[in-house]
């Protein structure tokens, strides 16, 4: 398709994705009336989420030439073990004790990459280790450096066992392509913020060495049915775990940590069925991040986060513990998060939405419960739709339910919305919450049908 063509073909799906999204947005909504109503749809969303299960096979890397010395650099040995584990069937390609270096990764179909006990996958620093792959940089189509952990298009993938998975980034590599004002990566970011706009052929949108786009950790692209679990992973180049137009995703016994810019934990895009449990996470930017593409792009595409469950998990640091956004122009529904922990002086917010009337999209059915906080900085509530610069896509939060929340040490303040007066944040309800120690109890403007029961903020009952 030539680039007129496509530009075309770009217009006319984001004109008709304004009529779809302003009928969508006026039509009428469910509204939870009780606490069982979420709950027994998050049961039956869990039945839809099923890990995938490989054939009892093994193929040791070892058997291909890698080694573990921490210094030779196994790129092939990996690229023939997984090709060899999925030629016959699939089954696990096994990392054993030792420190191996590598670049890219790609995953095939039914191949489980698996990790021994603390053995440790190295990514090497050099960027010409990561080839040109197609892919998501915040939210927009591209043509960039592959992720360390890539896949397109497969099916029955995992990432499993108790070992390492160090992305080795340094402000001394990675991380100093954002640092500094502007930063490396400020022009090339602006220049695909562009053709973003103007909806170019994403892949003619050509990034890589001199434009400082750095890599995510993980990305799987329109794949499913995708195990990640039990694995440690540290030093991320940027997003961790970055699902993409996915469905059928189970992450569970992650534990990650990183502090450079960008590090979010888990982020899934445009994403069906994904259960997040049991993860640990201490990063640089928001610790969950559920996403569905940004302006034109999430518009184009068209395809909204949905049927997400959160549960059993602990954040530390990190700008937020459950975030929506901002990457949300297809649009965020059924989003459960219950039974967590949060406590950090450095965890900015516990339940962050934001959006931006350039973003559009509707979030809408959001339930969070039973979520236990020690301390958080900024709001533990926030609905926020001027994130970024205004446009013409006027965003709606709607049904967000939270219930049994309990802070020790507040922030700035317990609930901050800040929304548009022709889109107010419908149907927010707070209910059983014990919010203590916080500086100013709630900074609010427009809302519909806001309701609070047995809310409690700095020892005061409070009511609208």
């Amino acid at each position: 398709m030539t680039n007129a063509k496509y530009k075309l073909k770009g217009l006319l799906a984001t004109f008709f994705a304004m009529l779809v999204l302003d009928a969508s947005a006026q039509q009428p909504v469910t509204i939870w009336k009780t606490t069982a109503e979420p709950l027994a749809e998050m049961a039956r969303i869990r039945k839809l989420i099923n890990a995938p299960i490989f054939p009892a096979k093994d193929f040791l890397i070892t058997k291909y030439g890698a080694k573990g010395d921490g210094k030779t650099l196994n790129t092939e040995a990996f690229k023939k073990a997984i090709a060899d584990c999925a030629k016959n069937g699939g089954g696990r390609v096994v990392v054993p004790l030792g420190n191996f270096l590598t670049g890219a990764i790609h995953l095939k179909s039914n191949v489980n990459l698996h990790l021994a006990d603390n053995a440790k996958i190295i990514f090497s620093a050099n960027p010409k280790h990561y080839p040109i792959v197609f892919g998501r940089w915040e939210g927009m189509e591209l043509m960039n450096y592959s992720a360390f952990i890539y896949a397109y298009g497969q099916k029955n993938i995992a990432i499993t066992g108790k070992g390492i998975l160090d992305g080795n980034a340094t402000y001394k590599d990675w991380y100093a392509w954002n640092v500094g004002k502007p930063s490396k990566q400020v022009k090339a970011r602006d220049v695909l913020h562009d053709l973003n706009h103007k909806q170019t052929n994403p892949k003619t949108r050509v990034f890589g060495e001199g434009d400082f786009l750095r890599p995510n950790f993980i990305q799987l692209y329109s794949c499913n049915s995708i195990l990640i679990a039990d694995v440690k992973m540290v030093n991320s180049p940027m997003w961790n775990v970055n699902p993409v137009l996915c469905e059928n995703v189970t992450i569970e016994n992650l534990r990650i940590i990183a502090h450079g810019s960008n590090t979010d934990g888990v982020n899934p895009e445009s994403c069906k069925n994904v259960l997040i449990r049991n993860c640990y996470f201490d990063t640089g930017d928001d610790c969950i991040a559920i996403k569905s593409g940004r302006d034109q792009d999430g518009r184009r595409i068209g395809r909204p986060a949905e049927n997400h469950i959160i549960e059993n998990c602990e954040m530390k640091d990190g700008h937020g513990g459950v975030v929506i956004g901002s990457e949300i122009s297809g649009g965020a529904r059924n989003i459960f998060a219950i039974n967590c922990i949060m406590d950090s002086p450095n965890l900015d917010r516990i339940l962050r939405l934001k959006t931006s009337s350039s973003r559009g999209g509707i979030i809408e059915n959001v339930f969070m419960k039973d979520i236990k906080v020690g301390a958080y900085r900024d709001a533990a509530v926030t609905c926020n739709m001027f994130y970024e610069k205004p446009g013409n896509f006027m965003p709606v939060i709607r049904n967000i339910w939270v219930e049994n929340i309990d802070v020790e040490k507040g922030g700035d303040y317990a609930i901050f919305v800040n929304a548009y007066k022709e889109s107010p944040v419908e149907n927010l309800r707070m209910i059983n919450c014990n919010i203590r120690g916080v500086k100013t109890p709630m900074k609010i403007d427009h809302v519909k049908n806001f309701k609070l029961e047995n809310v409690t903020i700095n020892g005061k009952l409070m009511t609208k």
